[in-house]
């Protein structure tokens, strides 16, 4: 991403929003408006493969692996505005593990990108699978967006469930329902 280009339209931006740039609150806010969508936006620059780095291992074990309460913020595609909450993950391995914090930084792989909830769900149980080949997957997002809470409808209390289940967790009723009362 090029800052130096990215601070040139926010200071524009201000302009058309009635600001002045240059009054003394604003002098440095496009360059750090440019560094903040730089952090932002990283997830454009990663990558699964790279993020994993080799971090799978064999394991005996084939119950349910849960990480649950993952922070999530993310940008919605529709008014670049943030989205925040928690994802849940399980799986059942067939011979392979990931390393936990691979598991978190998968998620924020996909957040750090202008994102729809439902398909960052997707993306992240999709990936997953994609690894390790488990039995099936599971991936429940509860996020707050703030595109309903401070504009347009004005929801302050809402929050959006999304859920992906693939695999055993979507074919077996009781391994879904196990999954769903251990993330409660």
């Amino acid at each position: 991403m090029n800052k130096k280009r990215v601070a040139v339209l926010i200071k524009e931006l201000l302009k058309e929003m009635g600001e002045d740039p240059a009054r003394e609150g604003l002098i440095k806010t496009p360059a750090r408006v440019a560094a903040a969508y730089e952090f932002l936006t990283s997830g454009y620059r990663m990558s699964v493969k790279n993020i994993v780095n080799g971090a799978i291992f064999t394991a005996e074990a084939n119950n349910m692996v849960l990480l649950k309460n993952i922070e999530v913020y993310s940008l919605c595609e529709h008014h670049m505005l943030p989205f925040f909450g928690r994802c849940h993950i399980g799986y059942i391995p067939r011979k392979k593990v990931l390393g936990v914090s691979k598991l978190a930084r998968i998620v924020d792989c996909h957040a750090q990108r202008l994102q729809i909830q439902e398909r960052l769900t997707a993306q992240i149980a999709h990936d997953i699978m994609d690894c390790i080949k488990p039995e099936g997957v599971g991936v429940v997002m509860e996020c707050r967006h703030l595109c309903m809470i401070m504009r347009g409808v004005e929801k302050q209390d809402s929050v959006m469930s999304t859920s992906s289940v693939l695999g055993s967790f979507h074919d077996d009723a009781s391994t879904r329902s196990e999954f769903l009362s251990l993330i409660r």
